[in-house]
């Protein structure tokens, strides 16, 4: 067959698609060979590989346009007619950029000088040997084709090895998630360079893509030799141009959406396609992809869910959730302090049934607080965490608010302690203005104060995502003293930064020695800088009067056969303050967007809501729900049903297991799927119409 196709002047093309076809498969083998259970059948697994050839030839057409262009335009006759005037023509051009050079560059950048005069030397000499010498022309030809090839087949290469490395993160294809690695390239690329021996990977691939291109180098010269006339070369060239066109108006990102099983749905994508659709569509109209009611009758819904004794609607507005929350006791203004933890999973705790002792500071710290047993996170990452938490509304398709432009003003629970004379503080142990931290809540209210704050001696430890845990507490110690001393309450949201890969954190602070670099070893190590913590704060002249409060951003994994695995959302919360709140287990089933209004509720703060969240100890029974979601699927948990939303126009509806995570078809209810809609319509409206401001 590479034979037959050497004799075509297209060669190259027809050896790149081959190519593609053949690590895309390779990779689709090995993501699947990696899933521990995940209950794909085989008419399932011959589905993905089946639409995933699909997707991989969609992307290839794409990935050999520079070729196809090469291989049309590449015409002998310039040498030969052409060439001459041109070398002309250059050698006037570069003699007056060199002199150019000898007065500007030379003084402002000698490497850039010399930079010039090397390749002015060599581009005049190549043009020299193409004109003079008509057997160096095909050996540049191939050249040049030895050369792209190589760089196609490593890049290719190097895309599968991250597919691999994403997977094993995430279980997934890539997302926006990717998207955002993109965007943050200096911590993500640190972060690759913590975690893997990158070098050694890079050298690997490089080896194979130069042998796989000294393998079919014959092939390969010879194709260059073809003659092709003309007009075949440009018949065939126009046909591979349009082929991008056309599957770009014709393939649709929903089709590899064949099955229940999410692992066979992901499998069936092609990273390269999944991560365009990603970065096309890091926003979704609800209006546009999902089914809506009447937006009057959505409100109406709305407004009777979030209806409790202690509120009471300020306006007759349809369009409007503003509520005027009271309470019968005096307001107490304590301080608050919410640390959100990283990627801090219920069954990480003894509670939830975990044997492996890394959250023994939290699990004696449960039974002396308010633990919240039955909370579930609003989503996959840090950012949905940060908008769940102070935003205090349902999650909205796409990317979280947190990352939109013109977040700005909105109502938050930051807005509300403000108002009420609270200093509002974020503290990061990171460079805030990864995930756009420092722009959403430095303009909506909070003092953002991150790792720059601290002085490089006092570092005990950093990685690629920011300083230790430790650290990150004892400037959280200095800023809460510094409050304090103000005589100002003051409300200080801690983001850790630890519990991420490379899971590095120094030496000597648990059993767990950090060169091993697990997740195991990450979460007891920043269980440990939370009691340290703690310990410490019990002798400051603050801490009887602060209520502190450890929720989870979001669970450590997501993964399962469902698009919605409920143990994958399943996070811990306590609430702590041993001079004003009597311990108790909560088992009432939560949203992380109940926080909010829960924290407000232990204060008795009289206040003007625009939340969606609800205060979890004043809630009336039979009105717990909670909400989980990825970037599309849009899910409402209540009564043991879980209704999922998603593109386009679709419901489906489970019951899910709360100990597995899988899920079973269930019958549809009415009922619930009207309240699902209902909320993230009201959201999406609000948001669109800015209606969700302070």
């Amino acid at each position: 067959m590479v034979k037959m196709l050497s004799r075509s002047r297209f060669f190259p093309v027809w050896l790149i698609i081959l190519l593609f076809l053949v690590i895309s498969i390779i990779t689709r083998i090995t993501l699947l060979a990696s899933i521990p259970a995940s209950g794909i059948t085989f008419p399932q697994a011959a589905g993905a590989f089946c639409i995933g050839l699909l997707y991989d030839s969609t992307v290839a057409v794409f990935v050999i346009l520079p070729f196809v262009l090469q291989l049309w335009l590449q015409n002998d006759r310039i040498y030969r007619k052409r060439l001459l005037p041109f070398i002309t023509a250059f050698f006037i051009g570069s003699t007056a950029l060199l002199l150019f050079t000898n007065v500007v560059p030379r003084a402002f950048c000698p490497p850039l000088h010399t930079a010039l005069i090397v390749y002015v030397v060599l581009r005049f000499a190549v043009y020299l040997l193409l004109y003079f010498v008509p057997a160096f022309r095909q050996r540049w030809r191939a050249g040049v084709l030895y050369t792209g090839l190589g760089l196609v087949i490593f890049l290719l290469l190097l895309n599968a090895v991250s597919e691999w490395f994403f997977w094993q993160e995430f279980s997934t294809r890539y997302n926006f998630i990717a998207v955002d690695y993109l965007v943050y390239t200096t911590e993500v690329l640190g972060n690759i360079a913590e975690s893997y021996p990158i070098g050694w990977i890079l050298a690997g691939l490089l080896v194979i893509a130069a042998l796989t291109v000294y393998l079919f180098r014959k092939p390969v010269r010879q194709s260059v030799q073809q003659p092709l006339p003309v007009v075949r070369r440009s018949l065939l060239a126009l046909v591979l141009m349009t082929l991008p066109l056309l599957v770009y108006y014709t393939v649709s990102a929903k089709w590899r959406q064949f099955s229940r099983n999410e692992y066979a749905n992901s499998l069936a994508g092609d990273g390269l396609f999944e991560f365009a659709t990603a970065f096309t569509q890091n926003e979704l109209d609800f209006y546009q992809f999902y089914t809506t009611l009447p937006d009057t009758t959505a409100f109406r819904i709305t407004r009777e869910q979030l209806q409790t004794p202690n509120s009471r609607f300020t306006s007759n507005d349809p369009y409007s959730i503003e509520r005027e929350i009271s309470y019968a006791e005096p307001e107490r203004k304590q301080n608050v302090v919410l640390i959100s933890v990283e990627s801090l999973s219920a069954d990480f705790m003894r509670a939830f049934g975990s044997t492996e002792n890394i959250t023994p500071q939290l699990d004696s710290l449960a039974a002396h607080s308010l633990f919240f047993n039955n909370l579930y996170a609003s989503g996959t990452r840090t950012v949905r965490g940060l908008e769940a938490l102070s935003l205090s509304i349902p999650p909205t398709p796409g990317q979280s608010i947190v990352k939109r432009p013109d977040n700005g003003g909105l109502f938050s629970l930051g807005s509300v302690l403000r108002s009420h004379g609270y200093t509002t503080q974020y503290l990061y142990g990171g460079y805030s203005y990864f995930d756009n931290m420092k722009t959403f809540f430095g303009n909506n209210g909070y003092t953002v104060i991150d790792r720059s704050a601290i002085p490089p001696e006092k570092v005990h430890y950093e990685n690629i995502w920011g300083v230790a845990d430790e650290d990150l507490f004892s400037l959280a110690l200095q800023v809460l003293d510094s409050n304090s001393a103000t005589g100002k309450p003051f409300f200080t949201h801690i983001m850790t930064v630890s519990n991420h890969r490379p899971y590095t954190y120094p030496e000597g602070r648990i059993d767990i020695p950090p060169a091993r670099q697990v997740r195991q070893g990450a979460v007891k190590y920043t269980d440990y800088a939370i009691g340290r913590f703690l310990r410490e704060a019990r002798s400051k002249k603050w801490f009887d009067s602060t209520v502190f409060v450890i929720v989870s951003d979001h669970c450590a994994g997501s993964a399962g056969s469902v698009e919605l695995p409920v143990t994958g959302y399943h996070i811990p919360m306590l609430i702590y303050a041993p001079a004003l709140l009597q311990p108790k287990e909560v088992n009432t089933l939560a949203a992380q967007i109940d926080v909010a209004p829960t924290i407000l509720g232990l204060l008795n703060l009289r206040y003007r809501s625009k939340f969606f969240g609800q205060d979890l100890l004043h809630l009336p029974p039979g009105r717990e729900r909670a909400f989980i979601s990825t970037y599309q699927g849009l899910g409402y948990l209540r009564n043991g049903k879980l209704v999922v939303q998603s593109p386009v126009h679709r419901l489906a509806h489970y019951t899910p297991d709360f100990a597995t995570g899988n899920a079973t078809p269930a019958p549809a209810d009415d009922t619930l799927t009207r309240q699902a809609i209902a909320y993230y319509q009201s959201i999406s409206w609000l948001l669109k119409h800015r209606r969700q401001t302070e």
